[in-house]
């Protein structure tokens, strides 16, 4: 009967993952595809775009906000709002990232620093401080879609991969610290060798990779217990990682050394892994039906 029940309930959760949210998959895909127009881009004409343009930014900006799109996209079905209330904040989601979309790309292709320009106009100083805006609302709408996994009776409602959104939601929150550091510095860049970006860039990918193993140990042998401890495993080992990247680059160094900073991040994304890669071997094997032997007189 329990067997009955699980495999019941996670039918339902995968009908739920992007139900209803066709806009925010779409705006998700267009991310990609100008990540992917850019790369063309940079192949036939190089990255540099003078005075200040850069479109490596361009791609690795939409790419990233692409997959951001998308794996809110999956989750928001899932906060157990009224149709009208997603539908509020998917086109305020919608807006704010077409707008971002738009002013990384435009800028970039122009020659101008989409953020902190000193070559552009008045102008483009100006649309620099919307894009800041444009962030804080983007942070705004991504608290507002963590609230609901962090209430009690969320709890009760696919456990582990509840448990994982809301470590990824952890993770997110020390993303939009680093890029609020990075407006607040006008730069990504911190003493000789530190680079925000890099901790921006891992809190977000918290949204795949945290989720990723409530799903898989719903959706494998293990009891529900035993999911959530791979999923406390895999997900502190991860928010460890993002602490010690910040710590190394509060002090101006790059991530990219070996000392003893960098190892141990590194060593805690291998233990991530770890428990990702046994969670996908424990997926339950389908069964094949048997033919009936005939017995023969």
């Amino acid at each position: 009967m329990n067997h009955a029940k699980k495999m019941q309930s996670q039918s339902a959760i995968r009908e739920a993952l992007f139900s209803g949210e066709r806009l925010l998959v779409l705006v998700g895909l267009l991310g990609m595809a100008l990540a992917a127009g850019t790369a063309v881009c940079i192949g036939l004409l190089g990255a540099e775009v003078p005075p200040e343009g850069n479109l490596e930014s361009v791609f690795s900006f939409n790419a990233a906000i692409g997959i951001f799109v998308l794996s809110i996209a999956a989750i928001l079905p899932l906060t157990g709002w009224s149709p009208a209330r997603r539908t509020r904040v998917r086109y305020w989601l919608a807006a704010a990232s077409v707008y971002a979309y738009a002013q990384e790309t435009v800028q970039h292709f122009r020659g101008i620093n989409p953020r902190f320009s000193a070559a552009g106009t008045a102008i483009d100083r100006i649309f620099g401080i919307f894009f800041a805006v444009d962030s804080l609302l983007l942070i705004i709408l991504t608290v507002m879609i963590a609230i609901p996994f962090f209430r009690r009776k969320q709890a009760f409602r696919r456990a582990s991969l509840v448990l994982g959104i809301r470590y990824a939601m952890i993770s997110t929150m020390i993303a939009y610290a680093a890029g609020i550091g990075m407006i607040v510095l006008q730069g990504r860049y911190t003493g000789d060798g530190g680079n925000l970006i890099v901790l921006h860039g891992i809190g977000f990918h918290a949204l795949q990779t945290l989720p990723l193993i409530g799903w898989l140990t719903e959706r494998s042998q293990l009891e529900e217990k035993q999911g959530r401890r791979f999923v406390h495993a895999g997900s502190i080992a991860w928010l460890a990682a993002n602490l010690l990247i910040g710590w190394q680059t509060a002090l101006g160094r790059t991530v990219f050394e070996w000392s003893p900073l960098p190892i141990a991040s590194a060593s805690l994304l291998l233990v991530w892994l770890a428990v990702a890669a046994l969670a996908a071997l424990g997926l339950r094997k389908p069964q094949v039906s048997q033919p009936p032997v005939s017995s023969s007189s």
